[in-house]
């Protein structure tokens, strides 16, 4: 109130002219006291501008405080861990593939771990004692050669294998958005930069798909899933009759199975009922390992809208709006959703422990897996 009456007083004797003639000696001094008092309330009309000018920058502040802030929940996977399962990522051979061929491919992957991880961060998940745990299908005999020197046991090898002479090897990874063809590219080169055996890695089309080219030999190693490799040994699911002309070189890392959405509602797998989900490549793993998710929370294929797309299709149409969540099963990070979670706020939905469980009852495939905050 006092400020009020202050500048009311100044614009009156600004008006009434007692600043002029015979009384500005006298006014003088009321006029320097208003001054400061006016000074101390805040200033005129334009310092008032300011202050408002300062509440504006204070308020875009918090607004872009709020904005990260939703950033942070955005990428479910910046902020917090989500729990899922994974199933293990396993290099795979034509029985015909010599065994100096497969023994050279190992051994030089394992003897150079650090310089690998240094291309790669899953190199940093090589472990031999993972890389000779496959149960369901026999090892080839380059692999098991190669673990048996270094005192690690498999639990079979394969008869017959490796007999092949050396030559070229093609090795078929993964769309160039997925963990496999990165990590595939890697490996390859180092093995063909530091071994007498060379190794040219290429875009693959899936695990389903990998294991066709495999058998027809198109390519001589490829990347599969482990569940897709033995549903292929015993003629089941993605396969009509067995396939058996190949054998384990190593088992590598653990793939996530990751259900990313732009969607913050979508919170369960429970709430995919009834939305536009991609459930990966025709000719993909990641098919079979959604509809085990789905299954685990009661749904179907039937119980929501399905399409078929491969990782970076399914970004881009998580980009677009096009769909509302994506079944991607890759070893995190994964290129595509890294790439998503760039361009707009991206969640990761997680399962719970009951249904962890239902899932692990269910198959010998999958494992409980964490994916930790921080890791997109």
């Amino acid at each position: 109130m006092i400020c009020e009456w202050v500048q009311s007083v100044l614009q009156k004797l600004k008006k009434r002219g007692f600043l002029r003639m015979k009384k500005i000696l006298s006014l003088l001094m009321v006029v320097l006291m208003l001054t400061v008092l006016l000074t101390a309330c805040g200033g005129d009309s334009g310092s008032s501008g300011q202050a408002d000018g300062a509440g504006s920058d204070s308020g875009a502040q918090t607004s872009g405080d709020s904005g990260s802030s939703a950033g942070d929940s955005g990428a479910s996977t910046a902020s917090v861990d989500t729990n899922t399962v994974a199933v293990g990522a396993v290099v795979i051979a034509r029985d015909d593939v010599s065994e100096e061929d497969v023994y050279n491919f190992v051994s030089t992957i394992f003897n150079n771990t650090s310089a690998i991880t240094e291309q790669h961060a899953k190199g940093g998940e090589l472990d031999l004692n993972f890389a000779a745990s496959v149960t369901s299908v026999p090892y080839h005999p380059g692999a098991a050669r190669y673990f048996e020197e270094q005192g690690v046991e498999v639990a079979a090898v394969k008869e017959g294998a490796g007999t092949g002479d050396s030559k070229s090897l093609t090795f078929t990874t993964g769309g160039s958005t997925g963990t496999y063809y990165a990590f595939g590219g890697v490996l390859a080169s180092y093995v063909s930069n530091n071994s007498g055996s060379s190794v040219t890695a290429v875009e693959g089309n899936g695990s389903q798909s990998n294991v066709e080219d495999l058998t027809a030999g198109d390519v001589q190693l490829a990347f599969v899933q482990s569940d897709v490799m033995s549903y292929a040994y015993n003629g089941e699911r993605l396969f009509d009759s067995p396939v058996t002309n190949f054998s384990v070189v190593a088992s590598l890392y653990m793939e996530q199975v990751q259900i990313a959405t732009t969607n913050p509602d979508i919170k369960s797998v429970a709430d995919l009922e009834g939305k536009i989900v991609s459930i990966g490549a025709s000719g993909s793993g990641v098919h079979f390992n959604a509809i085990d998710v789905l299954g685990a929370y009661g749904l179907t294929e039937d119980d929501i809208q399905p399409v078929f797309q491969s990782f970076g299709d399914s970004a881009d149409s998580l980009k677009d709006g096009k769909i509302d969540a994506a079944f991607i099963v890759a070893g995190a990070p994964t290129p595509a959703i890294s790439d998503l979670a760039l361009s707009k706020p991206t969640y990761l939905v997680g399962l719970d422990d009951e249904h962890i469980s239902a899932l692990l009852e269910s198959s010998p495939f999958y494992s409980a897996y964490t994916i930790p905050a921080g890791t997109y």
